[in-house]
């Protein structure tokens, strides 16, 4: 694990650039132009799961951007938070984010934080919900998200080895439920893959809200079609009839970066 002075000593004095290895540089002006110059754009992986909230990225997971990534969660370069939360903040206003915006981030396993000395997420979240701030968003950031079980490495496992990996595995405490709120809340990671994690990130947020919605409704009862209705409520990333998409729960994703791709989303 690294010591504090390391950290201190990175954040004043940066060894390199963590994009290209540049001397002397947090992010360099042309890995910044890879993190942020093509902006940011709604991405979908193939096969997409179930679920899935509408996702928006900031770039192509790649060369600098790929590099910067690994580097921030890898190998604690804990300078790259601020690029890369503004990165991450951009991909949140690309999803239409105006009035006040919650940024929940997905969990890593307590052990990989462990092992890392930090929660790669949740730095990167803090980071965006500042910038998102001074520039006119209200923003905070919950970390109201738990593992309830343990689950399997996810590296080399395919996109349904993955959803099957992940059923179930997150949850929102008793404690965490009031803070979701009934605005706008935005699922954040630094990267999706095959959008397994942040899919049940969304089941586990949208069971915590039916879940208190129940609660509240207590014993007033349920007309025709009201189960129909909250086994469906809101149900993101999914076509309708119409070949629109539905947001209707307020539940959306951002990441800083995802396979090229998956930016492909026009697909005949």
């Amino acid at each position: 694990m690294r010591g504090w002075w390391q950290d201190l000593t990175d954040l004043v004095l940066p060894a390199e650039c963590g994009g290209c290895g540049r001397p002397r540089a947090v992010l360099c002006p042309g890995c910044r132009a890879a993190l942020t110059g093509a902006g940011p754009c709604r991405v979908r992986p193939e096969p997409e799961p179930s679920g899935l909230p509408v996702v928006h990225a900031a770039a192509p997971y790649e060369d600098a951007v790929r590099a910067a990534l690994i580097a921030h969660k890898e190998r604690g370069a804990l300078a790259l938070a601020g690029p890369l939360g503004s990165a991450l903040a951009g991909a949140v206003r690309a999803g239409g984010a105006e009035g006040p915006v919650l940024l929940v981030p997905v969990p890593s396993a307590r052990r990989a934080v462990r092992a890392r000395g930090h929660d790669p997420a949740r730095r990167i979240a803090l980071a965006a919900a500042g910038v998102l701030r001074r520039t006119g968003t209200p923003a905070r950031v919950a970390g109201v998200l738990r593992q309830r079980r343990a689950v399997a490495d996810q590296s080399g496992l395919d996109s349904r080895q993955r959803l099957d990996n992940l059923a179930g595995a997150l949850e929102v405490p008793a404690g965490g439920v009031r803070l979701l709120g009934d605005g706008a809340v935005v699922l954040v990671d630094d990267l999706m893959t095959t959008g397994a994690s942040l899919a049940e990130a969304a089941r586990a947020v949208r069971a915590a809200r039916d879940g208190r919605a129940a609660a509240v409704s207590g014993e007033r009862g349920a007309g025709p079609g009201t189960k129909e209705a909250e086994r469906t409520r809101g149900v993101t990333g999914r076509t309708s009839s119409n070949g629109t998409d539905s947001v209707g729960d307020g539940i959306r994703a951002a990441v800083v970066a995802a396979p090229p791709d998956s930016f492909q989303i026009n697909r005949n």
